[in-house]
């Protein structure tokens, strides 16, 4: 047969929306899944661990019913009750990424591992294939920091999770980035003991501090026992030993990273070529080294959330069938840690910011209880940054409260768009929601801009008087 327009191998998000704006365009596509089409997302990342936050949640407003005259629970959760509600979730949801969702489209799917044999042929399950393009989105895997004994330990990882039908008695969570504060938080407060280990100094150290201590407190108010600093030696039977002694564990679940899952693929075959860190290099249009051949995804190292690998597959494919350029703003690109609260960044950092622009930037905070919304739900333990650069453009913010990731979206136009404060305060908000915050963050920066204004209008406005009575 002819060759295929497109063949996208991985079907995860990055390369479902690959395959599906192939298909859309009238491409000859052909998705290539060596497992279970969704990827990581559906399976073992996005939905299982929403679905189980949510439990969680629910648990935990079930404990403070007492306060509001209700008969508060108490106990553990029944774990097993609760992964039924996970995969529940994801049956739901399965079907918007089967191959039969894919069909109308005029994908056709293959199932199997795909290896390049040329520049522009691979082979699936001993089938021969040949390509005009390609997308390769085989997304990442949990990869282990080298600790002596970590490996033989066996433990968890955010893949094997989802397995457990019992509530762990005592947890020991490896890493306190993203995943393990969500991870580590949900698990507290279905009823197990848990400790948070982090090498860094503080949690999410990626994000603003202030937020990375918001979500401190929040874990220890619901029992995590926190280790930030705490660099793990070794890893011994049923104990992780590091600064202060062993800790004893019945569980033990590692979040310590990723890697691109490239293994067996022929990329050599391909002319595609890797990183040092082991991602599939591409250029800033996605083309590998054979420019035939795109990525898209988590195996590009280039996109860690499901949200910007989607985008990617897409862009990838219009590029590669239409020759349409589509520039992705990475600058732009939010990103959400889904505790309770919940912390979402756009953009900048005030550090980040400031070693960019240095003096020129300008960071208003507003603390949420100045935020209506927060103040009748008493929700007040959470903020508003927003980083002003040159011209009062918002280049970066950060929302720390319930359902932040919802408010961040907005923020993520305005700094794409270029808006300034003054643009953003003139934007109407519905009262009384969180998205008070940032709005009044933006207003904050109008009102100091405004005062300034005022000091050379009243002394302009003075010698005026003085002149002409």
């Amino acid at each position: 047969m002819s060759p295929y327009d497109m063949v996208v191998i991985g079907g995860g998000s990055a390369g479902l929306t690959a395959a599906r704006t192939a298909g859309r365009l009238g491409a000859r596509t052909l998705l290539v899944e060596s497992g279970r089409l969704g990827g990581d997302c559906l399976w073992t990342g996005c939905v299982p661990s929403k679905a189980l936050l949510h439990v969680a949640a629910e648990t935990a407003a079930a404990r403070r019913a007492g306060a509001y005259g209700l008969a508060a629970a108490s106990g553990p959760v029944d774990l097993a009750s609760a992964m039924r509600h996970v995969k529940g979730a994801i049956a739901a949801i399965e079907p918007h990424d089967s191959a039969e969702s894919l069909r109308p489209l005029g994908v056709e799917t293959a199932y199997g591992r795909a290896a390049f044999s040329g520049p522009r042929t691979l082979t699936v399950a001993e089938r021969e294939i040949s390509f005009r393009y390609a997308v390769i989105a085989t997304g990442s895997s949990p990869t282990l920091v080298p600790v002596p004994g970590l490996a033989e330990a066996d433990p968890l990882t955010s893949d094997s999770l989802w397995d457990l039908d019992r509530l762990p008695e005592r947890l020991v969570v490896l890493g306190g980035g993203p995943t393990g504060c969500e991870l580590g938080q949900a698990f507290a407060r279905l009823g197990a003991q848990v400790t948070l280990v982090e090498a860094m100094e503080r949690l999410l150290p990626r994000e603003e501090p202030d937020a990375s201590q918001a979500v401190r407190r929040a874990l220890e108010a619901d029992g995590v026992t926190v280790l930030a600093g705490y660099r793990a030696e070794r890893v011994t039977g049923s104990a992780m030993h590091g600064p202060g002694g062993p800790l004893a564990y019945d569980t033990l679940l590692a979040v310590t990273g990723r890697r691109a899952d490239t293994a067996g693929l022929g990329l050599a075959e391909a002319g595609v070529q890797l990183t040092d860190r082991g991602d599939v290099r591409v250029n800033d249009r996605l083309r590998t080294a054979n420019p035939r051949i795109y990525a898209a995804g988590d195996v590009t190292g280039r996109s860690a959330f499901t949200h910007l690998g989607g985008v990617q597959g897409g862009a990838a494919a219009a590029e590669a069938l239409l020759g349409v350029r589509r520039r992705i703003d990475y600058g732009a690109v939010p990103r959400v840690t889904f505790t309770d609260p919940e912390v979402a960044r756009v953009g900048r950092t005030a550090a980040e910011a400031r070693a960019e622009h240095g003096d020129t930037v300008r960071v208003h905070t507003l603390p949420h209880d100045r935020v209506d919304r927060a103040v009748a739900e008493g929700r007040t333990d959470g903020f508003t940054t927003l980083v002003l650069g040159p011209r009062a453009r918002i280049i970066g913010a950060t929302v720390v409260a319930p359902r932040a990731g919802e408010t961040i979206a907005h923020l993520a136009a305005a700094v794409r768009l270029g808006w300034t404060a003054p643009q953003y305060a003139r934007t109407v908000h519905p009262y009384p929601t969180y998205a008070d915050g940032p709005w009044h963050a933006a207003l904050a920066d109008v009102y100091d801009r405004l005062a300034r204004a005022g000091r050379i209008t009243g002394a302009a406005l003075a010698l005026r008087r003085k002149l002409r009575p």
